[in-house]
């Protein structure tokens, strides 16, 4: 194992560099003004805001794991590994391998809010896991949007 795998930030970074490049990818659709073609698709990849949530279950790491693993099951995915942190003083970022590709948050306490993305290939559907995610950290408010991955133009869908 190199070092970069074993570094808990690593997960943190790529999450990061991973949310900029859909804002610049949403901003430079945008500007084509619809011109975009449908592609091959190896996966779905939902990315959701999650405003206002329970503060009490964004702090409680154990309720989050449960949470992650528990949505990837009911979306019908097979869970391989589950890592979660708990960053001081506050706030959890965590990530559950599944043989479909990945869910994982960051979770922001002092704001109330959490960030998400289900990454699923093959035909789950990662919309049922991240309703179910949110709907276990009672958000008030989300958003969310969908980008088809594969081979060919990004396609949003929002």
């Amino acid at each position: 194992m190199n070092k970069s795998s074993s570094n808990p930030y690593t997960a943190s970074l790529w999450l990061i560099t991973l949310f900029f490049l859909v804002l610049c990818v949403k901003k430079r659709i945008a500007s084509c003004k619809g011109v975009v073609t449908l592609m091959n698709t190896m996966g779905r990849h939902v990315i959701a805001e999650l405003k206002d949530c329970n503060l009490e279950k964004l702090i409680d790491m154990q309720y989050m794991e449960r949470v992650f693993v528990d949505a990837a099951l009911e979306a019908g995915a097979e869970v391989r590994e589950v890592v979660f942190h708990k960053f001081a003083p506050y706030g959890i970022s965590g990530v559950v391998i599944i043989s479909e590709s990945h869910l994982t948050i960051h979770s922001f306490p002092e704001h109330k809010y959490a960030s998400i993305d289900i990454y699923t290939c093959g035909d789950l559907d990662p919309h049922v896991a991240a309703n179910y995610i949110m709907g276990s950290l009672e958000a008030k408010s989300t958003q969310s949007l969908e980008l088809s991955r594969g081979i060919g133009p990004i396609k949003i869908n929002q």
